[in-house]
């Protein structure tokens, strides 16, 4: 009877491991189609330097003679906001109706200089071709399979207890800001999957031991090039997540000194993509459209840091708008994934070790640090210039500390009811996202309207609807919340020592304070 019972279990729990990933897939390619080209932030400039990011190439990206800040691109690529979707870009684009959207035209918007790290546009810059939409759409589609095939990669090599924290961080810390850019054409989707990823992933490489191990450590240098090579901010993450890691992870043992060197490898590299980066975050501050003609004194902005900053923490989870902060969310999606988020978190600490917390004050104290510092260089105050997507990573970071299960302590569990009840707020709320996104591109900002398919201004044509992309979305989100919830719940038979080995079943994972 028993042996019935857990046969069951088994199957059960392999269904869910193989419908998750296809589920949390189906629901990034509806917010993929979901919105047009140009509708994630600053994409103008994303998508030109993409397109000119392997060089010189006829047809997709020439030089401009005498003008070598600029460069030639597809004019649907280079006014890709030069339509009334963009109402309040339309003032700055010159537009030729005689030229057709392959038509070269100049720019100088884009990374021609080097403001940004190569690697994301490189690797973008493969399916750049004259179809810009459709090159467009594959991008988006490429960052989509990258999240989810990593990720399960990542989830597949961690020990149970570390699994857990992975499905936790992501499943309360996406919604719904970082679910939009997972599939979209900023690099800020490759910093999101680094922030949230990497610390893990050198943290199972401290822990693990043969084939994980070597495992474990490629991902690391993947999540640490893809992260670093996006983003300069991200390459400061990087080394923030190896120092997190290393608190958690560090032993007095010879071993552990030889396992460093990897780690620190990656930290070299940050540095590099760093300050080969002309990107002002963090040194010169950033140069935004903000009055700084009467700036406050130090103390004044410190105060209003302290006052004011965790909105762009409560930002990322819908207090915000997404988009090019044109898409305001509704009440519930705030509510609810910030509830979600706090009451999760909250029950992470009934595991807990002085390691543990002290990892978590780091996290704590950077997610504050970070764009105090960077505001303060801009002399701008909280509202101005950073914007929520900046720091995601730092609170998917600290998310994921807080769901750390510590050794010779309570494990982290939830019952049945608290699963059903945060899968369900956080797929609502998703749900509710989509809905207002793709609202803002079919019938504009205004009266929301349940149906769709209302005074439509806009949509891809086919026999696809806007209902049809939001219902299969929020369906598969849905799918994907359940998933993970009934995933990272803890079973008695996941004690396993972090070499893989059965051990004691409080023995979630090792601890050395």
């Amino acid at each position: 009877m028993q042996s019935s019972r857990t046969d069951r279990s088994d199957r059960y729990r392999w269904t869910l491991l193989i419908a998750t990933p296809v589920f949390a897939l189906i629901a990034l390619v509806m917010w993929a189609v979901a919105t047009p080209i140009g509708s994630s932030p600053d994409d103008d400039f994303h998508l030109a330097s993409t397109w000119c990011a392997l060089g010189d190439r006829p047809g997709l990206c020439e030089e401009v003679p005498g003008h070598p800040e600029e460069r030639a691109i597809p004019k649907g690529v280079a006014q890709v906001l030069c339509t009334d979707l963009f109402p309040s870009q339309l003032a700055k684009c010159d537009v030729d109706p005689s030229q057709s959207a392959r038509d070269l035209i100049p720019t100088a918007r884009g990374n021609f200089g080097g403001t940004y790290p190569p690697v994301y546009y490189a690797v973008m810059g493969v399916f750049a071709s004259p179809q810009y939409a459709v090159s467009a759409l594959a991008m988006r589609l490429v960052n989509a399979v990258l999240f989810v095939g990593l990720t399960s990669l990542l989830y597949w090599l961690l020990t149970p207890s570390r699994r857990r924290t992975l499905l936790w961080a992501w499943a309360i810390g996406i919604v719904p800001l970082g679910v939009s850019l997972l599939s979209s054409n900023n690099p800020s989707s490759w910093a999101i999957i680094a922030g949230g990823s990497l610390w893990l992933a050198v943290l199972g490489w401290f822990e693990s031991s043969g084939r994980r191990a070597i495992g474990l450590g490629a991902l690391a240098v993947v999540f640490a090039v893809m992260g670093a090579g996006a983003r300069a901010d991200s390459a400061v993450y990087t080394v923030l997540g190896i120092v997190v890691a290393g608190i958690l992870g560090v032993q007095r043992t010879r071993r552990f000194l030889l396992k460093a060197i990897l780690p620190l490898g990656l930290v070299l590299i940050a540095v590099l993509f760093y300050f080969g980066a002309n990107q002002s975050v963090g040194t010169g501050g950033l140069t935004g459209s903000h009055d700084a003609s009467t700036p406050l004194t130090t103390a004044q902005y410190v105060w209003n840091y302290f006052e004011e900053l965790p909105q762009l923490w409560a930002g990322s989870l819908g207090t915000w708008p997404i988009g090019w902060l044109d898409i305001p969310m509704p009440a519930v999606v705030s509510v609810a994934s910030v509830a979600v988020f706090g009451a999760v978190t909250f029950t992470g600490l009934r595991s807990r070790s002085v390691r543990k917390l002290i990892a978590l004050g780091f996290a704590l104290v950077v997610m504050f640090a970070v764009p105090a510092y960077i505001l303060l260089k801009s002399k701008a105050t909280v509202g101005q210039e950073v914007q929520p997507r900046y720091i995601l990573p730092l609170l998917l970071l600290f998310a994921g500390v807080a769901m750390v299960e510590v050794a010779g302590g309570r494990g982290i569990s939830f019952t049945r009811l608290q699963r059903g009840v945060a899968a369900l707020a956080l797929s609502i709320a998703g749900a509710f996202a989509l809905h207002a996104s793709i609202h803002r591109y079919v019938s504009g900002a205004g009266v929301s309207d349940f149906d769709l398919g209302h005074g439509m201004r806009w949509w891809w044509g086919g026999p696809v609807s806007p209902m049809a992309v939001w219902v299969v979305g929020s369906l598969a989100f849905a799918g994907a919340m359940f998933g993970a919830f009934w995933l990272a719940h803890r079973r008695a038979e996941d004690g396993t020592r972090l070499d893989g080995q059965p051990t004691d079943t409080r023995e979630v994972v090792t601890s050395h304070d």
